[in-house]
């Protein structure tokens, strides 16, 4: 019987992720050869949430392939730091099971995750001794420009913290044999991973071009709040969807099982902290539970999708309105262009899942969708200030130490 943890070739691991790591780091520092400390932060950390996201899509992959359990240990494959070295319990495995859970090639996609997420933690401990590193050198110049204060280190440090949280949700992923609830806070943990290296990345910009926060009405502001509220619950309840392999309770639209209210189980729906699909009694979940799953993220994405496209028009209007200079109406016609067009990708990847049984490369784009409209709220959230309507507008304070306030 293989031990569920098994810390022998972490070590080896970590080595590796370190090396991973130094492809972004050799870019950056590449790119930015002659540039300020600042701008070398800035290009790092935008760097380090492209590549989280990319994690986010390929761990949506490792689940979709249903390699979640490709190494039934944490956090190598069967105490060995590649399936190259574990390729004889793997044989065993998979002559046993030819279907899985494990097999080579689960093997592989669940290790290349693993080694992945180790990179973007290496890129994240770097980021954060950078950033104090650099808080430390502005206390100690004699003069620093307007606008040009080192972004507070206590947010990539905030960030590490979480992303070791988020490692042991992807160890208990593993060991407690995909738990439906740890399953959907792994993703949920990796969409605020996003959030936060997004805040960081706006401001570190912010900070190193010398613009300002693009002005906004108060009512867009509760209206983005509003979006990023409805979008994780609704990314909670497709996690939710995913997890318990509710995507085929329905498989038609707009109605469901040729009915606009089919048979139901929301008890049983909701049950969080069970195994995978089975209740707390033993029993098997029923056919409603998982239609009441999959119909209730249906019916939320409707009203999802009714705020985004409200919201979209909100911030066009404060364009219009209130844009101070010509960068500042860029910024936001684009976040504009991308809420709208994400919205659009979630609409027809959601439509595909349905009538087209749940293809893969509609599912992973899905959740690429949904992570990408978090970045892009958070992102209009952090970038603007309330204008009072009538009030003069004051120059923008300097950006890059706020804190922690959005």
């Amino acid at each position: 019987m293989t031990d569920l943890y098994d810390l022998s070739p972490l070590l080896r691991l970590m080595l590796l992720g370190s090396a991973i790591a130094l492809g972004p780091l050799a870019w950056v520092w590449w790119r930015s050869r002659g540039a300020g400390q600042g701008r070398r932060l800035q290009a790092l950390t935008v760097l380090t949430l492209f590549l989280t996201f990319d994690l986010v899509m390929f761990g949506a992959f490792t689940r979709l392939t249903d390699s979640g359990l490709g190494c039934p240990d944490w956090p190598g494959c069967y105490g060995s730091a590649s399936p190259l070295g574990a390729h004889s319990e793997i044989s065993a495995a998979q002559q046993a099971m030819p279907t899985g859970p494990v097999t080579h090639g689960k093997a592989w996609v669940e290790m290349v995750h693993r080694y992945l997420a180790t990179g973007v933690g290496v890129l994240i401990i770097v980021l954060t001794v950078a950033a104090w590193r650099e808080r430390r050198r502005m206390r100690g110049a004699t003069h620093v420009p307007p606008g040009q204060e080192a972004l507070s280190p206590w947010w990539p440090t905030a960030t590490l913290a979480w992303v070791c949280l988020q490692g042991a949700f992807g160890a208990l992923t593993v060991t407690m044999k995909l738990f439906p609830a740890i399953v959907t806070l792994h993703l949920i943990g990796g969409l605020v991973l996003l959030a936060l290296l997004c805040v960081q990345a706006v401001r570190y910009t912010r900070a190193t071009s010398g613009a300002g926060p693009l002005p906004q009405a108060q009512g867009s502001r509760r209206l983005l709040w509003l979006a990023l509220l409805m979008v994780s619950v609704q990314v909670a309840l497709g996690g939710w969807v995913s997890t318990n392999y509710a995507v085929l309770a329905c498989t038609t639209f707009p109605t469901c099982q040729g009915s606009w209210w089919p048979e139901m189980n929301f008890s049983q729906a909701f049950e969080l902290w069970r195994p995978l699909g089975v209740l707390k009694d033993g029993s098997h979940i029923g056919f409603a539970a998982l239609t009441a799953i999959h119909y209730v993220h249906r019916l939320f994405a409707y009203a999802v999708l009714g705020v985004l496209v409200v919201l979209a028009w909100r911030l066009r209007c404060d364009t219009a309105a209130q844009a101070d200079t010509i960068a500042q109406a860029r910024q936001r016609a684009a976040q504009v262009r991308w809420l709208l067009g994400l919205a659009g990708l979630q609409l027809l990847t959601g439509l595909s899942n349905v009538v087209l049984d749940w293809p893969l490369v509609a599912a992973v784009l899905h959740t690429g969708g949904a992570a990408a409209l978090v970045v892009v709220v958070v992102w209009a959230l952090d970038s603007s200030r309330v204008v009072v309507p009538g009030a003069h507008r004051a120059q923008p304070a300097p950006v890059g130490m706020q804190g922690a306030k959005a």
